[in-house]
Formats: C-alpha cells, structure tokens, sequence
C-alpha cells in the first residue's frame, strides 16, 4: 500500500502489485472506487472476451488506477517512501510534476 495525498489534502492508501479483489469482484472494484471508466472498459473487455480479461486485469489494475490519480486526478505521494514505490512499479512521478 502506498499514501497518496491531493491538493486538497486527502489522503488515499492505495494498494500496490497483484489485486485479489479485481481477481475476487471482478468489475465491481472500479466501481466501488468511483472508477467509472475502468467499470465499463472491464465490462466491455470481459464481454468481448467471453471472461478471459478477467483473469488479466487483476496484474495491471492497481496499477492503471494509481496511474489514473496521479496523472489525472491531481494525488501526488504523500511521502518520500510512497515516491520511491511508484518509481519501482515505473511511474515517474517527476516527469508528471512538469
């Protein structure tokens, strides 16, 4: 897990690798964390695939949503550790700050 904070000051704990829950629930983790656009793409994906996305998405979804809140969403690390963890997972938190 890693702290994420947004300008307004929240912070989020936003867990890192594997998703067991995507693997568990399926679309319904994106949609539990306000992720509407993950929900459909998922949705679709799984639909167009008669399931087998399903068993992808729980590899890369975490990081796509991290992904989603820094680049997008305005959350940057919350700390010096969560900054060097999102360099290990390869999302350069210095080429987004610019």
């Amino acid at each position: 897990m890693i702290q994420l904070k947004s300008n307004s000051g929240l912070i989020k704990e936003v867990p890192i690798g594997f998703s067991w829950t995507v693997l568990l629930f399926g679309g319904f983790v994106p949609l539990f964390r306000g992720d509407i656009k993950w929900f459909f793409i998922m949705l679709l994906t799984s639909l167009l695939t008669y399931g087998i996305a399903l068993l992808v998405f729980p590899f890369i979804y975490n990081k796509i949503y991290i992904n989603d809140l820094t680049a997008n969403k305005g959350f940057r690390p919350a700390n010096s550790k969560a900054k060097q963890m999102l360099k290990e997972i390869g999302i350069n938190f210095e080429t987004l700050e610019k």
